[in-house]
């Protein structure tokens, strides 16, 4: 089987993965190994959409990591000894650009001296009055157990996860269905979008306006037994 390993360390890991037959590669592998913590397995995402994935701690911050030891991962992996979990990611469109993120998307004040104040819909339909704060995080349920759980402490399972990040009011988070449509339309800026650890941005001005949704791009997640 051709893998990839991606991380900055990568070459600690190589080793193992030759021993149990393995032939590692960077073009076109079935497998990628992504090799540090939950940063890396986002990265490693965008640096080969769809291809599945399986992570290995090398970072104490590493919640999508299984605990037992590398070689008994690889083991169970060329036995095809694990679980396939298919994700849904979610795209973020502002001024004809797009970001796909797997974990969330967010939309943050630029100048952290100043909050911005924007409208939310769901679905067409609006969220309250106009709301000030630092912004948004848009989560999967794959991405909950991050930046969105920091803010709310709360995580979900199903829909897509929306959290008000330090608002002037208090907004409680919102949890809406899986193909839900959310539109952010900023009346004071400046705002800038972005997805996961991705290091495309979009900026934001008011006038301008963020759809947030599910994207038809999806992500696999591959877990030893």
């Amino acid at each position: 089987m051709n893998v990839a390993i991606f991380g900055t360390n990568k070459s600690a890991l190589e080793p193992l993965v030759k021993a149990v037959g393995f032939t590692v590669t960077e073009k076109n592998p079935e497998i990628v190994l992504s090799f540090g913590g939950d940063g890396t397995l986002m990265r490693s995402e965008m640096l080969y959409p769809g291809i599945p994935k399986v992570a290995f701690r090398d970072n104490t911050i590493c919640k999508k990591c299984s605990a037992l030891p590398h070689e008994e991962i690889l083991s169970q992996l060329s036995k095809g000894e694990y679980t396939k979990e298919t994700l849904f990611k979610l795209g973020a469109q502002a001024k004809r650009k797009e970001l796909i993120g797997l974990n969330d998307i967010i939309v943050h004040n630029k100048d952290p001296r100043h909050g911005i104040r924007y409208h939310l819909s769901v679905d067409g339909k609006d969220i309250g009055h106009e709301i000030v704060g630092d912004g948004i995080v848009v989560a999967t349920p794959f991405g909950g157990t991050g930046y969105f759980r920091s803010i709310t402490d709360s995580f979900f399972e199903v829909g897509i996860g929306i959290a008000f990040n330090n608002s002037t009011e208090r907004f409680d988070h919102m949890i809406v269905e899986e193909g839900s449509t959310i539109q952010m339309s900023i009346t004071r800026g400046p705002a800038v979008v972005y997805a996961d650890n991705c290091e495309d941005l979009i900026d934001l001005s008011p006038g301008d306006t963020v759809i947030i949704k599910k994207s038809p791009h999806k992500a696999t997640i591959l877990t030893p037994r």
